[in-house]
């Protein structure tokens, strides 16, 4: 418990209770559609959490030309500077040490972002919402259709980081050894090399193991409990220790669900390779496999 808040889930009647009695709390939504990425921003206008504010993947939660200090990771999502994101928080108004719920409609894939850019830049008060949008509309949530208000500017400071950034050329260097093993969320066709839809090559990092992040929850699309998933992580390791874990998918998004599946099971907060596959294969000299 930080502040007050759950973590790293929080569920959504919880939720609903503490905004009722008026807990001071931040709540963003960052519905996104990789097919479309002007269908998140349409989602959010048709229903949201009443005081949400909305984040984009592309313009909110990854690094542009314009920013005025390089990207912190590669990729097709790349991570903008710690300093930048810093001021992004600042103009949304969040505050230090402010308690913070972050949803979406795609299953935590993508405010799972949100969630662990808040912890790389040492803000620890942060929970997903466990189920999105939909939980909040099965535990009979209050809907709001106008967009929220821009805010007055925070005090957002950045702290310590409480994440770990894994580097292409840390993850290169540690290849094959035992001391590094690599996680994929993609799907499983796309980890195969069977279909590429975004990237120039097809397949994986060789050594990768293979959880779609689509595994980590139940039907209704909460997260399976920590029981479940840390036996289906056991598995997966095989022996590996979980320190040794570290995450990735095609740009550092997806990833996300499994690195907060192997937190809930009490196997600790691995790093994120966040450039992933989509920056692995652009780099020449970088070896690709592929799953006959």
């Amino acid at each position: 418990m930080t502040a007050g808040l759950p973590s790293p889930l929080i569920d959504a009647p919880t939720l609903r209770e503490r905004l009722a009695r008026g807990c001071p709390m931040r709540v963003f939504d960052c519905s996104f559609d990789l097919a479309n990425p002007t269908a998140g921003r349409a989602q959010y206008r048709s229903g949201h959490i009443p005081g949400a504010r909305y984040v984009h993947l592309d313009d909110d939660l990854s690094a542009s030309a314009e920013d005025e200090a390089p990207a912190a990771s590669g990729g097709r999502h790349p991570l903008p500077a710690r300093e930048v994101f810093a001021r992004r928080l600042r103009a949304w108004g969040l505050k230090r040490d402010e308690a913070v719920v972050v949803y979406d409609r795609q299953g935590g894939m993508v405010c799972g972002r949100l969630w662990w850019m808040l912890r790389w830049c040492g803000h620890a008060p942060v929970a997903v919402l466990d189920g999105g949008w939909a939980a909040w509309a099965a535990a009979g949530g209050a809907v709001e259709t106008d967009d929220t208000a821009p805010a007055t500017a925070g005090d957002f400071s950045l702290g310590v980081a409480l994440v770990t950034l894994r580097r292409a050329d840390e993850v290169a260097a540690a290849l094959g050894t035992p001391g590094q093993t690599l996680i994929d969320g993609r799907a499983a066709p796309r980890y195969r090399g069977e279909v590429e839809p975004l990237d120039p090559i097809a397949g994986h990092i060789p050594g990768a193991l293979n959880r779609p992040f689509t595994e980590n929850f139940n039907a209704d699309g909460r997260y399976k409990s920590p029981g479940r998933l840390r036996t289906e992580f056991e598995a997966l390791l095989a022996g590996r220790d979980p320190s040794t874990a570290v995450h990735h998918c095609g740009s550092g998004v997806s990833a996300i669900p499994n690195l907060l599946a192997m937190a809930i099971a009490g196997l600790g907060t691995a790093p994120l390779f966040a450039g992933g596959w989509s920056q692995w294969c652009r780099t020449p000299g970088l070896p690709c496999a592929r799953s006959s």
